[in-house]
């Protein structure tokens, strides 16, 4: 069901452990032509294009792009009682974490009287797209809107696939946004969504930025749109990478490593070992559980792809080594010091220590965010946060007398770039 990679012999100097774990095919560019015409029709075209788009794309005639307020309030009132205290749950904790993350603006006096301001200012108006494909991820609502309503984003709107079934995205989706008093939802999906927001269309206004996860023809567009709008990040096929040794609970490993190729069959499911005997009952315990899955055939399907592994190594110290290579969006440290091998992790989306800290509840209500950097980027990038959603602005305020402690300075380094009048711009305010 899932194959074997042996690095035990690997030689550190030369070995490029990134290579040695291939990742699923996620070609970008081989859509991009039919997204270029997808955004460009919606660009000069507007609302017709999005209705004649979601008709082709989603067998859906919309008659109006965005949800009636009734709908959300609706879908909240129906909501089962079990699922709206898990949200609930879900929004306090990811607040509470949200909110340690907001700083006082501050200031620095780098000389007398020349006072340099570090301000946060929130981003203006986002949209917010939340897919739909293979289930309707209502836990990405929370991830998307709380982190932005903390940040003090003043205009929010959020758009998801329609169904089939009523012409509105799935009823948990808007019964989320009603909960946390999103009421500007449209049921516009994939390509054209994110040119909604970038362009705006109808009764969408133009976005600043646009952030949330979605299949090739999302991240196609927002690739396409970035410059015109801010993006969080271009989301990828979900990936786990566990490391562990023997002290591991191989049922724990095996439920953790199917919980993320559960999204379907490019996602990456790794494990990373010292430990034969752990290997094999792992691979056994995947045999016993994939089977008794409700969705075993795309389970099986992602554990069964390239992307997916268990990776024999010599020791932890070699495990680290891969593991950060890898980068991965999720990373469980399943070991006998795993808060201490944590610390060495420089690359990953969100780590998880232990065997009672399962990927799934930071996928829920660990109080952390689970939009998270895939395909490596975890290497140079952050999850969705506060801060995704704030702009650092400098405000700088000198004296008279601390411009003219510095000017020699500008205007020597104005000269040394041929730029004098950067220089005459001090220069001058002392000639008088």
């Amino acid at each position: 069901m899932i194959r074997r990679i042996d690095l035990r012999d690997a030689d550190p100097a030369s070995v490029d452990y990134r290579a040695s774990v291939p990742r699923a095919e996620f070609d970008v560019e081989a859509v991009m032509h039919r997204v270029q015409e997808i955004v460009d029709a919606v660009r000069t075209r507007g609302v017709d294009a999005i209705v004649e788009l979601t008709e082709e794309l989603d067998g859906v005639r919309l008659d109006d792009l965005r949800v009636p307020s009734e709908a959300l309030v609706r879908s909240l009132e129906a909501l089962d009682p079990g699922v709206r205290a898990a949200l609930e749950e879900s929004v306090r904790r990811l607040r509470a974490t949200c909110e340690a993350d907001l700083e006082d603006d501050h200031s620095i006096e780098v000389a007398p009287g020349a006072v340099v301001t570090h301000r946060s200012v929130p981003v203006d108006r986002v949209g917010l797209y939340v897919p739909g494909g293979l289930a309707p991820l209502v836990s990405t609502v929370v991830m998307n809107v709380v982190p932005a309503q903390v940040a003090g984003v003043r205009s929010i709107a959020l758009s998801a696939p329609p169904t089939r079934e009523t012409g509105l995205p799935d009823a948990s989706i808007l019964a989320a946004c009603a909960l946390l008093g999103v009421d500007e939802v449209y049921a516009v999906g994939g390509a054209q969504a994110v040119a909604m927001f970038a362009h705006g269309a109808g009764p969408c206004r133009r976005v600043d930025m646009v952030i949330g996860p979605g299949n090739l023809y999302v991240t196609a567009a927002k690739r396409l749109l970035r410059g015109l709008v801010g993006i969080d990040s271009e989301a990828g096929p979900s990936e786990i990478a566990v490391l562990a040794d023997d002290s591991a609970e191989a049922a724990f490993v095996a439920a953790d490593l199917l919980t993320e190729a559960e999204h379907g069959g490019t996602s990456a499911a790794l494990l990373v070992t010292d430990s034969d005997v752990l290997a094999d009952d792992v691979e056994a315990e995947l045999e016993k559980q994939v089977g008794a899955t409700r969705h075993s055939a795309r389970i099986a399907d992602a554990l069964g792809g390239e992307q997916s592994a268990i990776v024999l190594v010599r020791d932890m110290d070699q495990g680290l080594d891969v593991v950060n290579a890898y980068a991965s969006e999720h990373l469980e440290i399943q070991t006998r010091d795993a808060a201490a091998l944590s610390s060495r992790v420089r690359n990953a989306g969100a780590i998880f220590l232990g065997s009672w800290s399962p990927v799934a509840v930071g996928d829920y209500c660990a109080g952390s965010n689970h939009v998270l950097p895939t395909a490596g980027c975890a290497c140079h990038s952050s999850g969705l946060g506060v801060k995704s959603f704030l702009k650092q602005v400098h405000v700088v305020d000198y004296t008279r007398e601390a411009l003219a402690a510095v000017a020699d300075h500008v205007v020597a380094l104005a000269e040394a770039e041929d730029l004098p009048g950067h220089g005459a711009g001090v220069s001058s305010r002392f000639e008088r």
